[in-house]
C-alpha cells in the first residue's frame, strides 16, 4: 500500500470516531432529562395520593337519635368516679348456720304423730312432732307429785310444818320441772302421766329435712326435721387463693341466679386454702328477698375488689377503638355529629379504662355501640376509595 492509501484509510478512521462520540454525548444528555421527568411524575403521583389520604380521614358522623337508638349506641356524659373492680366467681347458697336448728329428742322415745312435714314454713312455737317415753313418763309423774306436795306445804305455812318438810317439798318440785324440761317438756307443763311430749319450733323458718316415720324408735340426737330460718342465707363464692385476699370482711357483693341479683356483704374470709384445689372460699350474707335462693343452689357471686384511690375519667373499655393506629373514643360535637377523638388511656381497672387525656369532663361520648360506628366510618371510606 502506497503513502496515499494510508491517508485515506486514516481519515475514514477518524470520521467513524467522531460520529460515535456525538451518538455517546445526546444519549447521555437525554437521560438526566427522562430522569428528572420521570421524578417529576412521581412527585405528582406522592401529591396527589397524599390528596387522595387528606380525602379518606376520618370523618364525623351524622345519626339522629332513632338511628343510634336502633344502632344500640349509648351516649354518656363524662364525669370523674372513682374506679372499683369487680370479681367474678361460681358460689354456692348455704344453710344460714346461725339460723338453722335441729330438732331432735333428747331421750330415746317412740313417734307418735307428726304435726309438720316436708318443705312447710313454720312460725316459732308451733308443734312439729309427738313422741312418747317411758321416762318422760316418769317424769310426769314424779313432777305431779312434786307439785301437789309443795301445794300443800305452802297451803300449811311455815307455822305448821318443819322448816326441814318445806324446804325438801320446795326442792322436789324444783328438781322435778328440771328433769322435765331436760326430757323436752315445757317449763310450765301440766298434763297426765302418759309419757306423751311435743316438739316445737324454736324459730320461724322451712322444713328442709323429714328424716323420720310415725312408729319410729329414736334414738337420742336422731335429726327429725332440720329448720332452716331463709330470710338470711350465706353464699360460698370460690376464687383462687390469691384473688380472695383482695376481698374485704365488710365489702358489698352481688349475687345473681338467672335474672335474679340481690346485695348482700362479705362476711367471712377464708383463712385456709384447699390443698386440692388451692382456692379459698369467700362468704358472703345476702337478705333473701322473695324467697329466692335455697339450700345447694349455684349462682354467680360479684366482689369488690378495692379501688382506685383518687377519683378520674373513665370509660367502658369496649368504647375504646383503634383508628389508624390510634386509641379513639367518638364524642358528640356541638353540631351534632360523633367525632373520633384521640385519647391516652391510663390503668384498666374491671371493665373500665382510665383517660388520661384528650377529652374532658362534660364531654358526651359513646359508651357502648362504638365498633358499629367505627364499622361505619371504615365502609364510607372504602366507598371513596371505590370511587378515584
Amino acid at each position: 500500500m502506497n503513502r496515499l492509501s494510508m491517508l485515506h484509510a486514516a481519515l475514514i478512521v477518524a470520521l467513524f470516531g467522531l460520529v460515535a462520540c456525538g451518538r455517546d454525548a445526546s444519549t447521555n444528555a437525554a437521560q438526566p432529562a427522562a430522569k428528572a421527568e420521570a421524578h417529576e411524575d412521581e412527585g405528582e403521583h406522592e401529591e396527589g395520593a397524599e390528596g387522595e389520604h387528606e380525602d379518606e380521614a376520618p370523618q364525623p358522623i351524622r345519626m339522629t337519635a332513632d338511628a343510634m337508638k336502633a344502632a344500640g349506641i349509648t351516649l354518656a356524659t363524662l364525669a370523674p368516679a372513682v374506679l372499683r373492680e369487680e370479681l367474678r366467681a361460681p358460689g354456692e347458697v348455704v344453710d344460714n348456720a346461725y339460723g338453722t336448728a335441729l330438732i331432735t329428742p333428747r331421750i330415746e322415745a317412740l313417734v307418735v304423730r307428726r304435726h309438720a312435714k316436708l318443705g312447710d314454713e313454720v312460725k316459732a312455737g308451733a308443734p312439729l312432732v309427738t313422741l312418747s317415753s317411758v321416762e318422760v313418763a316418769n317424769a310426769q309423774a314424779a313432777l305431779a307429785n312434786a307439785e301437789q306436795e309443795w301445794t300443800r306445804v305452802k297451803a300449811l305455812g311455815r307455822e305448821a310444818v318443819s322448816g326441814r318438810r318445806y324446804g325438801e317439798a320446795e326442792v322436789a318440785v324444783a328438781q322435778a320441772r328440771a328433769t322435765a324440761q331436760a326430757y323436752g317438756l315445757p317449763s310450765g307443763f301440766k298434763g297426765s302421766a302418759n309419757g306423751e311430749f311435743t316438739l316445737h319450733a324454736p324459730h320461724a323458718g322451712r322444713l328442709t329435712e323429714d328424716a323420720f316415720v310415725v312408729g319410729e324408735r329414736i334414738e337420742p340426737g336422731h335429726t327429725l326435721f332440720r329448720l332452716v330460718d331463709e330470710a338470711i342465707v350465706w353464699v360460698d363464692a370460690t376464687l383462687s387463693a390469691e384473688t380472695a385476699r383482695r376481698v374485704a370482711v365488710g365489702e358489698s357483693a352481688r349475687v345473681a341466679l338467672g335474672t335474679t341479683s340481690l346485695t348482700g356483704k362479705v362476711v367471712q374470709r377464708a383463712h385456709r386454702t384447699s390443698e386440692d384445689t388451692r382456692t379459698a372460699l369467700v362468704r358472703v350474707e345476702v337478705a333473701n328477698t322473695g324467697d329466692a335462693l335455697h339450700g345447694g343452689d349455684y349462682v354467680e357471686v360479684y366482689l369488690d375488689a378495692g379501688s382506685e384511690s383518687e377519683p378520674q375519667l373513665a370509660v367502658p373499655t369496649a368504647a375504646l377503638v383503634q383508628i389508624e393506629g390510634e386509641t379513639v373514643v367518638f364524642r358528640l360535637a356541638t353540631d351534632g355529629t360523633l367525632q373520633p377523638v384521640e385519647v391516652r388511656t391510663g390503668n384498666v381497672v374491671g371493665d373500665q379504662t382510665a383517660i388520661l387525656d384528650g377529652v374532658t369532663a362534660g364531654d358526651r361520648v359513646v359508651v357502648a355501640g362504638a365498633y358499629v360506628l367505627k364499622a361505619q366510618m371504615l365502609k364510607a371510606q372504602l366507598g371513596e376509595g371505590h370511587a378515584h
